[in-house]
């Protein structure tokens, strides 16, 4: 039986590792403005991420990797006005944190100009050492793993990753690594579903998935494919919400139930 969390209390950090050790599903969306972050907010929503896909579905590029910190500053500034119990999230734009300098300016500026209570960082060889010099520095950091898409050109296309069992190991040994680094959370993006379920039994620190299953802690979902608004082709991972609902309110409530029912995803949402 699962421990539900005090719907009217500020989320923390610290709430959604209970949520993990009490079997609640963790529901997260994305919004890059006050007016979606309050509808969020008001539903019931456990955290924000202020993603860098603002740049596909809010500023109609063909990928993330324009978008720069000076918008995810300002985009974060406008979701904290809408924010009162969510805990806020935002990601950190390509090559913002290549070098240990960067990582630590920009997350700073993230937290400091935009209220930002966590940082997320897509992984590539050199994060975990980001990873350990952010914590070090009081910084919570959630860590992307799978799908990154900052490195599309560099997969040659948006594919499912670990599927080999080589690249599947390797997945795993990151996995503990970043945590052990500090990660605080992990991100799982198009994973299959029996490699993501062991990852989250393996994690102490709360497994959130996007087309990784039903079997980690949590969900998040672009806000735009859940009202169906998003522009280009449905990913397989996204539902459509506003199908059979009445408002954008209905839509959100829907998706958030569901998360904590267990009821999505389905394997129809997930991959083997």
């Amino acid at each position: 039986m699962s421990v539900q969390t005090d719907t009217s209390s500020k989320v923390t950090n610290a709430t959604l590792k209970l949520m993990k050790e009490g079997g609640e599903k963790i529901a997260a969306m994305t919004a890059y403005d006050a007016a979606f972050a309050m509808v969020l907010d008001q539903a019931g929503v456990d955290f924000v991420l202020v993603g860098d896909s603002v740049g596909m579905v809010v500023q109609g590029r063909e990928t993330t990797i324009p978008v720069t910190v000076d918008e995810i500053i300002y985009h974060t500034q406008l979701v904290s006005r809408g924010l009162s119990r969510a805990l806020l999230m935002s990601d950190m734009p390509f090559m913002s944190y290549s070098s240990p300098h960067d990582c630590l300016s920009n997350a700073a500026r993230i937290m400091k100009e935009g209220g930002a209570a966590m940082v997320k960082l897509e992984w590539g060889e050199l994060e975990i050492d980001m990873v350990r010099r952010l914590t070090e520095c009081g910084v919570p950091v959630c860590a992307h793993l799978g799908l990154t898409p900052q490195a599309i050109h560099k997969y040659g296309g948006y594919k499912v990753q670990g599927r080999e069992a080589a690249a599947a190991d390797k997945m795993l040994e990151d996995a503990a690594a970043l945590e052990v680094a500090g990660a605080d959370l992990l991100l799982l993006e198009c994973v299959p579903t029996a490699l993501a379920r062991q990852i989250t039994e393996n994690a102490k620190v709360p497994v959130i998935g996007i087309g990784a299953g039903p079997d980690v802690d949590g969900q998040i979902l672009v806000l735009y494919d859940v009202l169906d608004i998003a522009p280009g082709k449905r990913t397989r991972f996204s539902k459509n919400y506003m199908e059979g609902s009445n408002s954008i309110q209905n839509a959100v409530g829907k998706y958030i139930s569901e998360v904590k029912d267990g009821a999505f995803p389905t394997e129809a949402y997930s991959f083997n």
